[in-house]
């Protein structure tokens, strides 16, 4: 297809060329020879190929307004990875600085997410700390190199005593729930991290903010870092939003549920339309060639009366 279709008019000019030189005779008459007023008779083979020759600048005339109509081509579909958002709600409450293997339980967490997020090319991530307050540490970003530099300036050691005296789950999902509806492009999840129980989710509150995550397209998953059973109020969001509640008691157990969460949300592959686009080439290279030899036979091919 053509994005200049009136430009394709002017193919009328080389047309007309064309008939000319195929319909008739390329001197027009044939030649008398001066001295006994004789008529040769023109050789078959020469004749063709002279009007061949002298078809050469109406050919290139065609190339040219084809190429001036702007030729195009409609692209093959592509397949594009879709951006999955991943916030992640981190626990930084006195807590956390439990054993919990070679460290505490904070170290682990912090671990976890870096492996993490380095098998996970492509999606966009953000950490959000909490305790009594929360702190959105990195807003979600493709560019995950800010998370191995948060580790050591978010400790719960690190951090005022006002800041991480509770445990505030609700109000961590429901701050980490208004930067992921910002983003309108691709999957939302939140995934809590937490050892405690969240006084902030009794009297129906957890189902409250299950059904805002649920709204928003948002699903949450979390995971206990401590002995014993998740809170129940985390099964009740982690269901309604489709996601899941882990319990990790050791650090291969951590790193276990985070390969499970990767499984669980998998990779998606979208359809990007065909897109159209610029045809010049075979154009481009039929025009060369038929310069290229019009040149040549102007060293012999041409036409002369006697």
């Amino acid at each position: 297809m053509f994005v200049n279709y009136p430009v394709l008019m002017l193919l009328a000019i080389p047309a007309t060329m064309l008939f000319w030189i195929w319909r008739y005779n390329v001197s027009g008459h044939q030649v008398v020879i001066p001295v006994d007023n004789a008529q040769i008779n023109q050789n078959r083979i020469w004749k063709y190929l002279l009007k061949i020759t002298a078809s050469f600048p109406s050919l290139l005339l065609i190339i040219a307004i084809l190429i001036l109509a702007g030729p195009q081509q409609i692209s093959e579909p592509k397949t594009k990875k879709k951006l999955t958002n991943i916030q992640f709600a981190l626990d930084v409450s006195g807590s956390m600085t439990a054993p919990f293997g070679e460290g505490n339980r904070y170290e682990a967490a912090m671990g976890a997410i870096n492996e993490f997020i380095n098998y996970r090319e492509e999606d966009a991530f953000g950490l959000t700390v909490f305790g009594d307050h929360f702190l959105h540490w990195i807003r979600l970003t493709s560019d995950p190199s800010a998370f191995g530099y948060a580790t050591d300036f978010l400790g719960p050691r690190r951090l005022p005593i006002w800041f991480r005296g509770g445990t505030k789950i609700g109000l961590a999902l429901e701050e980490c729930m208004k930067l992921l509806v910002e983003r309108e492009e691709g999957d939302r999840l939140i995934i809590l991290l937490s050892d405690g129980y969240s006084a902030d989710l009794g009297g129906g509150k957890d189902i409250e903010i299950a059904n805002k995550l649920l709204a928003n397209n948002i699903s949450t998953y979390a995971i206990h870092i401590a002995p014993g059973s998740p809170p129940p109020q985390l099964l009740t969001i982690t269901n309604r939003t489709g996601g899941e509640v882990f319990a990790a008691g050791d650090p291969l157990a951590l790193k276990a549920i985070f390969n499970k969460i990767d499984q669980m949300q998998k990779t998606k592959i979208e359809k990007v339309g065909a897109e159209s686009m610029d045809y010049f080439k075979p154009f481009a290279m039929a025009g060369t060639s038929i310069a290229l030899i019009f040149l040549l036979s102007l060293f012999g091919l041409r036409y002369t009366p006697w």
